[in-house]
């Protein structure tokens, strides 16, 4: 499984607000600086976490996000899941995961089950795995 770029400053920032939960919203600069992240991309990203009640944004000269709930009720799976329209995409070849480059063989093909063993495998890694877990050493 390869994450994209989304995905990775997806989980840094949440990573951040992780880091800073309970001290009140963080800045988006602040965030970008500490996880050296694009400040542009971050704007991209933020409101897909928004949408996906996982933070919650606060207006103002001392406005900024901060996580909607405590880390350790996060998991890394809900994070991919927001970014990516609600799918963990593991793998693209597997029956039942929609990908707009799905193989067209998946119904004949010979390794499907274990295409199918490793992506479960990988989706229950995700779902199993908090923030807390991330960012307590």
């Amino acid at each position: 499984m390869k994450l994209s770029a989304k995905e990775q400053y997806g989980l840094r920032a949440m990573i951040e607000l992780g880091l800073r939960y309970g001290e009140g919203p963080v800045s988006l600069n602040d965030v970008a600086q500490a996880q050296e992240v694009s400040f542009p991309y971050l704007e991209q990203i933020m409101p897909l976490l928004r949408d996906a009640d996982l933070i919650e944004s606060t207006r103002g000269a001392y406005g900024g996000y901060a996580l909607s709930r405590a880390p350790d009720k996060i998991t890394v799976g809900d994070i991919i899941r927001a970014l990516e329209e609600g799918q963990i995409m593991a793998l693209r070849c597997i029956p039942g995961v929609e990908a707009e480059d799905s193989c067209s063989r998946q119904e004949m093909c010979s390794a499907r089950d274990i295409w199918r063993k490793m992506h479960d495998g990988i989706v229950q890694v995700l779902d199993s795995t908090t923030l807390t877990d991330l960012i307590e050493p």
